[in-house]
């Protein structure tokens, strides 16, 4: 069960035993990738019966409009007025992403600059399995229509009946999705990746999954390009004692519902906070309808630590750099420039990470397992392309043309040095 450590190298070990590279099952991620490579529809359909368990022929691997149309009528009025909420507030804060082309005049008469252009076609991949999430949906297909990507292709795995949950596809529609196709795991990623006989091929592939998945993900990559190697959810809540302990105790067990992997810590000053947390975390988790999942990753993966103070805690949830990080403390911004490493933070008691996962806006798609230090949540950059511009004139290449044959002899590239001598010459 959640348990109160004596020192932040108890819970680094157990965060080490989350590290989980999956070597021992690349040889079958291969097999199923080179299946799909060389079988396209066939190598798909295989997989998917083999894995999901549905038995599907090519022409019912594209979800159809009579498909989506249908999903709309199992949908609520009030689950789609709030969908329709979160999509608009995700649009509206990913459209504030601006990304301009520019090109600025130089002293020596030359022209450089930049040309953003979005990608052409991405792909974006919907776990299903444990629990199928509808607002994946939104946090990546959202930012590649803002972007201006023409093409915004989903992969997602049929239930066993062949059908996708009516309100992931009803997403799909909202988000403006090009097409959905009903092929999920590593055989979803290498269609993208390669495309198939049905399945377009993709520039890009975004959106978490399982460790197959990621496999999967880490070796298209190159073929493709990916967003990030997403490992399991993560939450760390710095707390004082100022914070209640059954909103604590909610806010860890939203995240530890995820996976068995899930991390769930806290990190506070205060014992008699973390003893009150650790009680509720036990009566919260009573009841709660995934309590097995959330009941291993609590066991395996969490814990509340008791450091000196609060300075202390913020230090040590930056060496944790989490995908998730609350501030529930009396002054959260007058700590938020301490914050180095984090995917998203959530400021004060009414700030619970799940009102990022729906409706604040920004992107729920978040680097996890540390790597917070150099990756980012998915934007609207994700999706596009810059390229480099150079113009020079006649006087540009007099006045660096020499400078150049001397750093390009010295690189022992003569091919180099040639091009720009014969410049030279020609301008005498």
């Amino acid at each position: 069960m959640f348990r109160v450590v004596s020192s932040k190298n108890q819970l680094v070990d157990k965060l080490r035993k989350r590290e989980h590279r999956g070597e021992e099952l690349e040889v079958a991620v291969r097999s199923i990738i080179e299946s799909v490579r060389d079988q396209g529809d066939a190598g798909v359909l295989a997989a998917t019966r083999k894995f999901d368990h549905a038995e599907l022929t090519a022409a019912q691997l594209r979800v159809t409009p009579d498909e989506i149309e249908a999903a709309y009528t199992k949908v609520s009025p009030q689950l789609l007025e709030s969908l329709r909420i979160a999509r608009d507030r995700i649009h509206a804060f990913h459209a504030r992403q601006h990304f301009q082309t520019w090109f600025e005049p130089g002293r020596d008469r030359e022209i450089v600059g930049q040309i953003y252009r979005p990608l052409e076609r991405v792909g974006i991949y919907v776990p299903g399995g444990t629990a199928a999430y509808p607002s994946s949906v939104l946090m990546n297909a959202l930012p590649a229509k803002v972007a201006g990507v023409r093409e915004v292709i989903m992969v997602t795995p049929p239930r066993p009946d062949g059908t996708i949950l009516p309100l992931v596809l009803v997403a799909a529609a909202e988000a403006g999705v090009t097409a959905i196709y009903k092929a999920g795991g590593v055989q979803g990623i290498a269609a993208l990746a390669y495309g198939t006989e049905t399945i377009p091929k993709v520039d890009k592939i975004v959106g978490p999954g399982n460790i197959y998945v990621t496999i999967a993900k880490r070796l298209v990559f190159g073929l493709v390009d990916i967003d990030m190697l997403a490992g399991p959810s993560e939450i760390v809540v710095v707390a004082d004692d100022s914070a209640d302990p059954e909103l604590v105790a909610a806010d860890l067990l939203s995240q530890a519902e995820h996976d068995p992997r899930a991390a769930a810590v806290l990190l506070t000053p205060d014992e008699q906070l973390a003893r009150n947390v650790q009680g509720e975390i036990e009566k919260q988790l009573a009841d709660l309808p995934r309590r097995e999942i959330a009941g291993e990753a609590l066991e395996s993966y969490s814990a509340a630590v008791v450091t000196e103070d609060l300075l202390e805690a913020v230090e040590l949830a930056n060496e944790l750099a989490p995908e998730h990080l609350e501030l529930y403390v009396r002054e959260p911004f007058s700590w938020l420039g301490r914050i180095r490493n984090a995917g998203a933070v959530f400021l004060g008691p009414y700030a619970s990470e799940p009102v990022g996962d729906y409706f604040a806006g920004p992107n729920h798609v978040l680097p996890t397992g540390g790597t917070a230090r150099f990756f980012s949540p998915l934007s609207v950059e994700d999706f596009m392309k810059r390229t480099s511009v150079i113009y020079g004139t006649a006087d540009t290449m007099r006045k660096w043309g020499p400078h150049i044959v001397r750093l390009a002899e010295d690189e022992g590239l003569q091919a180099h040095a040639r091009a720009i001598t014969l410049r030279l010459e020609r301008l005498k």
